[in-house]
């Protein structure tokens, strides 16, 4: 098709009051890609209050032109566009400005929609995350550029994602359309479908192309199906928490026999082998009606645990264990074979837990063309062992599976991982070529927004990715003038926490000092309750201490542990001034802040901080209180435990930055996983113990 020729300008200007040039988008383009359009023209609205018409048919005035190579070719080619430098090639694009149009062209459809979010990011200057940071939209009344020419290679990883895990506050921060039914405390009802159409639009508007859309999904739930068809409309691949390969957790198990016979048999793949592979066979299907999926293969049991946790029949010998889920992994092959049409679907297995430690011993045999996913130590530090340890095979490929979050362990109110931790991780993955696949847990994404930020776009170009340079471009994206004080701020509010001196890896996160404390609270009530039954309790701990742990239960350094009490006070006490001394520098800086960058720090640095705080305080609190009950001061006690209310009241004043706002109001009504309000009430009876 030919087009007029055009007069050559230097500059594109889509928008100049209220005239603006028309985008041109055939009809034939994949659904994401109009989604993205879309997200474009709201963008421009909010901008200059123009609102861009889409046209089908080309015409010579201005235009923004969007296409994907073999799909509209055509309009490509009828501009001079041949995009040679495209064909082939995964997810990538070019941008540029020709005569008095602005072309962007994607290798797929992808890589056109990631050119669109490119675009909107750096030149319309939108934050991707722009609804979980509540940062505006810039006003203005003119959108012109000069000499736009971008090329965007392929991405170092392959596939770049969020699992949507622990999600706690999103799962009731808005009312849901859908109940879960699930013997779990954390997940009554379904994430409201809302939520997750912004989830997935924060997700592609930073160029992430995969999705676990929840923990324990279970697809023949309409509700939850819902959440799963929301990502497929942006283009996404969609996978499966590795605690249910075929997409069938224990809980989905339960749910289908229970609905098919009324009894609800053991889940175990020895005990019960046709049960569970029949629920596979039928799992598999409604996944397999959905494009893009991951499959995941391999063999858990309830809750996150090895299968043989709840089935004690199970073999116990670890040659026999990896005998075992390899068996599993092979019939899961077979059935994603006869359920997916796809010529080579692609299948990970992501080794966690004894997973890994199997893997790592050589007990298990992963099927070939299999992405094999080493996960970190959990929290973000470091990669277990096995990801060094494994011999690599050329007939498999392999990813990498990292926690920006993790409730049991934290972090998972409080931000913890610095980008530059992540990015010390991830040069260890490129030099090992586990780049197929990438897998962040990201909770419930708002505590974490400068983390994942940078993740993606260190997945997306890792060669040009540096820490030093994102920290200062995103504070001076967010704070202008202040880029220099707000870097040296997060620097400092990261460097606070303390390292385990042996395994230099963090010990006093938010879900690590939730443990300590809780686990103290347990000792004193014994204490109090019964002070000779707790001494033998104690000595008998003591005599047990150096056990080994089951192997095929070890996550290394997930866990790390002081000596004694002692050394847990000086750890406490050094990162609770620490982090005092940043949030009084933060609280310094704030009021020289405008409102909107002021109400940014608030959320993203002042609120972690108050939290940390506060469990810090609390945690202190009840080793002082430990301590003087041992040395029988008891007006030392009442004193200190006085102090853990004090505590509780710094982190609610910590939260209540999140929830000022009508928008945040419900924020922590799921607040399920820390459970805070737990926390602090079982911390009151304590108190009430020590005061009968």
């Amino acid at each position: 098709m030919v087009f007029p020729s055009c007069q050559k300008k230097e500059t594109f200007t889509l928008v100049d009051g209220q005239q603006s040039a028309r985008i041109f988008l055939s009809e034939s383009e994949p659904e994401c890609v109009q989604k993205a359009v879309h997200d474009l023209i709201n963008d421009v609205e909010k901008i200059t209050g123009v609102r861009l018409i889409v046209q089908a048919t080309p015409s010579p005035q201005p235009a923004l032109i969007i296409g994907t190579v073999g799909v509209s070719d055509d309009i490509l080619q009828g501009y001079g566009i041949k995009n040679d430098h495209l064909k082939g090639k995964w997810e990538s694009y070019s941008m540029h400005s020709k005569d008095n149009h602005l072309i962007i062209s994607g290798s797929d459809e992808r890589g056109t929609m990631f050119g669109i979010y490119h675009f909107i990011e750096k030149y319309l200057e939108v934050d991707p995350l722009y609804f979980w940071s509540d940062l505006p939209h810039p006003k203005k009344d003119k959108l012109s550029w000069q000499n736009i020419a971008e090329i965007q290679d392929s991405p170092t990883f392959k596939f770049r994602g969020w699992f949507i895990n622990d999600e706690d506050l999103l799962t009731e921060w808005q009312e849901s359309e859908g109940i879960r039914k699930i013997d779990y405390p954390f997940y009554g009802q379904v994430v409201n479908p809302a939520v997750m159409e912004k989830v997935v639009e924060a997700l592609v508007r930073l160029r992430m192309n995969l999705i676990i859309p929840a923990s324990f999904i279970d697809i023949r739930n309409p509700a939850e199906a819902k959440l799963v068809e929301i990502a497929a409309q942006r283009g996404v691949f969609l996978s499966m928490h590795h605690v249910e390969p075929m997409g069938v957790s224990a809980f989905s198990f339960f749910n289908y026999w229970t609905e098919k016979t009324g009894e609800k048999p053991l889940f175990s793949y020895y005990s019960n082998r046709e049960k569970m592979e029949e629920v596979w066979r039928v799992y598999g299907a409604e996944w397999a009606k959905y494009p893009n999926v991951i499959w995941q293969i391999g063999l858990r049991g309830i809750a996150d645990r090895p299968m043989w946790a709840a089935d004690p029949g199970i073999p116990q010998s670890n040659a026999e264990r990896g005998e075992l889920i390899s068996e599993a992994m092979a019939t899961q092959k077979t059935i994603i074979s006869e359920v997916d049409a796809r010529a080579n679907p692609p299948i990970s297995t992501t080794l966690w837990m004894e997973g890994s430690a199997l893997n790592k011993q050589g007990h298990l045999r992963i099927p070939e063309s299999t992405m094999v996913v080493f996960a970190d130590n959990c929290p973000g530090w470091k990669w277990q062992d096995d990801f060094y340890e494994t011999e690599r095979n050329v007939n498999h490929r392999y990813g990498v599976y990292y926690h920006h979050q993790l409730w049991g362990a934290g972090p998972h109110l409080a931000q913890g991982i610095p980008p530059h931790q992540t990015y010390k991780v991830f040069k260890e993955a490129v030099s090992h070529r586990a780049t197929d696949y990438a897998i962040l847990n990201v909770s419930n994404i708002r505590p974490f927004l400068l983390g994942l930020a940078s993740s993606a776009e260190m997945l997306y170009n890792f060669e040009d990715y540096d820490p030093e340079t994102f920290m200062h471009d995103w504070a001076t994206k967010r704070f202008q003038e202040h880029t220099k004080e707000i870097t040296s701020l997060y620097k400092a509010y990261f460097q606070s926490f303390v390292l385990h001196d042996t395994q230099q890896v963090p010990m006093l996160l938010d879900g690590q000092s939730r443990s300590f404390a809780l686990g103290l609270i347990n000792e004193l009530k014994k204490y109090l309750n019964d002070p000779v039954e707790f001494q033998k309790s104690r000595e008998e701990r003591e005599k047990n201490k150096y056990q080994a742990r089951d192997a095929t239960l070890a996550i290394n350094d997930a866990h790390p542990k002081p000596q004694d009490d002692d050394e847990l006070l000086d750890k406490v006490i050094s990162q609770k001034q620490q982090h005092i001394a940043v949030l009084e520098m933060t609280e310094k800086l704030i009021p020289s802040l405008d409102t909107k960058s002021a109400d940014f720090l608030n959320t993203d640095l002042l609120a972690p901080l108050q939290i940390m705080i506060g469990l810090e305080e609390w945690l202190e609190a009840l080793l002082l209180a430990k301590k003087a009950l041992d040395q029988h001061n008891l007006q030392e006690v009442e004193v200190q435990l006085q102090n853990t209310m004090h505590a509780f009241q710094r982190i609610r004043h910590g939260q209540r930055f999140h929830t000022q706002t009508a928008k945040w109001e419900h924020w922590y009504r799921g607040e399920k996983k820390m459970n805070l309000d737990r926390c602090e009430a079982l911390t009151k009876e304590l108190i009430e113990i020590h005061l009968k």
